[in-house]
This record gives C-alpha cells, structure tokens and sequence, in this order.
C-alpha cells in the first residue's frame, strides 16, 4: 500500500477527534440529535482548520444507520461507503475549477434525484468564492428552496466575496484559528500512534509555524520526519528543516543593531544564506521575536501569553532594557514593509541587507520614527559626555570670523542669555538688512548644518517683523522640529545662533513658534526671502 499523508492518514472519524472546533462541533451534533438539520451551511476560515473534515463527518453522521450521540457509527454500509469515498450520496465539488454557471445547472438538475442509501442527499462546496456571478446566481433558488433530502456545504477562505444574497440562505459558522497547545498536543499523540520519539520543543516549533492551520502542521511534521527517518526528532532537527534559525541568533542579532554594527549585522545574514535558511521565514521569525519583545516591554504581566521558556524570557527582559518601544515600533514598521517585497523578489539577499541597514542607520531615513531615533542617538551620547560633532561651517560674508563654532556640551552651565552676550561681543548684531541678507542666501546656510538640525530646519519656516532683530523659526502643529529646537534649555537654539554667526559674521537670535501662535500675533512681518519658505502677516 503506498504512503499516506499524516493529514490524510489521521482525518478524523467522529466529531470526538476534532480538535480546535469545539462551539461548532456542539453545534451540529445538537442538530444531529435533536433532528434540527437545515438545509445550507456556510464553513468560513483559514485554510487548515477544519471545514472541509466537519463537512465530510457532518454528511457522514446525517446519513448513518446508526448514530451515537451525533458521531457516526462507522460500521453501517452508509458510513463505509463514504469513509471509502465511494458513496454517491456525498459529492464534493471543488468550485476553483468548477465554477461556471453550466455546473451549478447540473447540480440543480441532480437535486432532483432522491439519495441512492442514505436519507440525505449532501453536496460539499469547497473555495465557493471562486464561483462566477452568473454561477452564484444559479445557485440561488436551488440553496433557498432545495428538496428536502438535500443539504447544500459550502466552504470558503474568504468569506467577504460571498454575495449578500447566499449568505442570508445559510448558516454560518466561523473557524478560528487552532491554539498552540492543541495542534502541540495533537502532534505529540499522533507521533505516539505512529510509534517516532519527538522532543516537545521541536512539536511546538513547528505548530507555531503552522500559524493556527492542523493541515499545516501535519504538512511540516511530515516533512521533518521523513528527513530524519527512524531518528528522534529534535528542535535543531526542526530548524535545520525548515530554514529557520535558534532565536540565539536573533539574539545577537538585535544587540548588533542596537550597536550600529552595520558589519556584524551583515555577517550574520552571510552565515544565515550559508547555512541555507530561507529568508522569508527568517525575516518572519525575527518580527515574531520583536513582537515579544515589544509585548514584554509595554504590557506588564504578559509573560505566560508569550509561550516563552523562563530563559528566553529573562534574555527578552534584558533586551528591553535596552531598546525604546519608539524604535521597536520603527524596527517592526521597516521589517513588515520588507517581509511585503521580499515575497516575490528575485534579489532577496538584496532586499535584506538593504532593510538590516536601514535599521543600523537611521540618518538613511526622514520619517518621524527615524529621526526620533537619531534624537535618542544623540541625547544618549551627549548624556554620556561625547561630543555631538556638527557640519564644518563656510564663511558667509567677508567680515566672518574665522573661529569655528563649539560642539555647546549641554553640561556647559551658560545660560541662552550669556551665550547671546557672548556672540554679540564676538560678532556685530545683524540689523534688518543683515537679515534680509542671511534668508537670501538661507538654503546655503543650513545646508552646513548636521543632521537632524538640517532636516528640521528644511521644513520650517522663516519670517521677520520691521521692528525686531530676531528671526521666527515657524513650524506646522505638531512637528517635532519647534520641540527639537526648545529642549534641553534651547541648546539647539544657541548652537543654530553660533552656526549662523561663524557663516554670516552677525550674531542673530532665533525664537520658534507654531503656525498658530504666528496667526494670534498682530506683528508686522516682512518677506525675508523668495528663495525659501516665507510668512507675511498683515
């Protein structure tokens, strides 16, 4: 006899083997008992939960001789007849190739005849999505007014494309996702029965890789076993089947990033392509590990839903002490982007080395979580004493100072007024005119500004009033450049002062202020500058 698949092998034979389904299969075994059939059901879910095995039981147990507390006997001629897949009372229609509206004519024609052994005449719709327009409604007055031996099965993945019309005419029944511990715990029976020795660790790998799906785990569990036949299957054996890694690996991997070792990064997605792991699952996987993590950091007392060994917990604690859930957030949002392209990409390794970079480099990126990212980059440095280094500044006029400007240590104990004194004694305070001059040639200005300043001020705005020497830095609600600019005692402020004074040979002094606050204010202010973004206010 040739070999048969597990999941087919050990489909189960009475509604006592279905695992995962329990309000459903009640449900029907009451109508089974009480004699309360209807006439259409409609199975909707994930592939692998059970619909099209429930379907099968279902017709099954409504046409046996002798059921026993809604399960089928299993013995009578009906039972055999269908567990043989011989009876002509229980037809299967898979509606992905048969889906025009002349096979739902040959259906309305069958129903006609009565069932040939059983009492009930049973047509099992598999994918019923797929069915055209024209083919539903054909469907339509056969479902809502069938002959009373006839009971209509549809199944679909999508429930969404089922026309409001079929939906009113049946009953639905919703399958969910199969839990973690009953596809393990099913595993680790079935692997008893079939006489393999398992670890629980690698039975549990591979139900969390069948994302809620029995079929799928059966799948893979078949896979693993046949590559180590007549051995005891272990984790490692697992992983090295399936293309994926230790979350060891990942590990280390997050502390690289973390680090900006853009190099130790790369070597690990090296090691990963010659081991021969396939990348999409591994790019799946290292988002599931952030997904915990992130779940660890901001949940408290959510460690018992993570399905995680005391160890690996204590490794994610310690991680999260290590990372903001700002920059988790970014992490995922770059890696989910990623996982979308890399699925049918013909240069993966391109794409994945791509994304990991991004992550080690955020200065790559201008979106709000990446510059948030190179705020706390730097903030961590200068709470350490590192010097924060800025763009090299060009002379902007020929009275300029040749100094250069500090790196303004935010340990420095001068305050916003004494580092204006102190420009004011090295440079000449800029005057209308001198303004007018600096937004003319205001571009240039802050391209010699580092990053993130340079993107901060690239998106504000400038404006002066006639009777003030201070130029108005204006920001769109909400942006994170005026709260840039205004924390840590305006330091960002002074060091922007300095930088223009160094270009322009004029000390200047700059305020920041939302768009709102500009529309409250009646101050007379005068276009600086045609060449950048300007405000007027009557």
């Amino acid at each position: 006899m040739s070999y048969m698949a597990l999941y087919r092998k050990w489909r189960p034979n009475d509604f006592d083997e279905v695992k995962g389904q329990d309000v459903i299969v009640q449900t029907l075994r009451n109508q089974i008992i009480y004699n309360r059939i209807g006439h259409a059901y409609l199975f909707c879910g994930t592939r692998g939960t059970g619909k099209t095995s429930i379907a099968k039981l279902f017709a099954k147990t409504v046409n046996c001789q002798n059921p026993v507390d809604g399960n089928p006997c299993n013995e009578c001629p009906s039972c055999c007849s269908i567990n043989e897949q011989r009876s002509m009372d229980v037809i299967e229609i898979d509606a992905a190739s048969n889906n025009g509206v002349d096979h739902i004519r040959e259906i309305r024609e069958q129903v006609q005849y009565a069932p040939i052994e059983g009492r009930y005449k049973v047509y099992i719709i598999d994918e019923v999505h797929m069915l055209s327009q024209g083919a539903f409604n054909a469907l339509l007055k056969t479902l809502e007014e069938p002959p009373s031996y006839v009971i209509f099965i549809l199944a679909t993945t999508e429930k969404h494309k089922i026309p409001v019309t079929i939906l009113s005419r049946c009953q639905k029944y919703d399958f969910k996702r199969i839990s973690l511990d009953t596809i393990t715990n099913h595993l680790a029976d079935l692997m008893a029965k079939e006489g393999i020795s398992a670890e629980e660790k690698a039975l549990r790998y591979i139900a969390r890789a069948a994302d809620g799906s029995m079929r799928d785990a059966l799948s893979l569990l078949d896979q693993c076993i046949a590559f180590y036949l007549n051995q005891t299957l272990t984790y490692e054996n697992v992983l090295e089947v399936l293309g994926t890694v230790d979350t060891s690996v990942f590990s280390n991997l997050l502390r690289h990033i973390l680090h900006q070792d853009t190099g130790a990064v790369l070597d690990v997605i090296d090691q990963i392509i010659i081991e021969g792991r396939e990348l999409s699952q591994f790019l799946a996987d290292f988002l599931w590990y952030l997904r915990n993590l992130l779940i660890l950091k901001d949940q408290q007392g959510m460690e018992d839903s993570l399905d995680l060994s005391s160890e690996a917990i204590a490794v994610l604690k310690e991680e999260s002490a290590m990372i903001d859930s700002n920059t988790l957030l970014r992490f995922i949002r770059i890696l989910s982007d990623l996982s979308n392209q890399i699925r049918n990409a013909t240069q993966k390794r391109v794409l994945l080395e791509v994304g990991f970079i991004k992550l080690c480099t955020p200065q790559m990126e201008t979106d709000t979580g990446s510059l948030l990212e190179r705020l706390r980059q730097l903030e961590q440095q200068m709470a350490q004493g590192i010097p924060v280094a800025t763009a090299t500044p060009v002379t902007g006029s020929s009275d300029a100072h040749p100094a250069t400007p500090s790196t303004a240590n935010p340990s420095s104990p001068s305050s916003p007024e004494e580092t204006l004194r102190t420009l004011e004694e090295r440079f000449s305070p800029a005057e209308t005119e001198d303004l007018k001059k600096i937004a003319a040639n205001w571009n240039t200005i802050i391209s010699q500004t580092g990053m993130p300043m340079q993107k901060f001020l690239q998106s504000a705005r400038i404006a002066v009033s006639e009777d003030s020497s201070v130029i108005k830095l204006i920001f769109k609600s909400n942006d994170i450049g005026k709260s840039y600019f205004e924390r840590d005692h305006q330091h960002n402020l002074e060091l922007l002062s300095e930088i223009v004074a160094q270009q322009t040979g004029k000390s200047v002094k700059f305020e920041c202020l939302s768009q709102e606050q500009t529309i409250q204010t009646q101050s007379n202010y005068i276009d600086l500058s045609k060449s950048h973004q300007t405000v007027i206010f009557e």
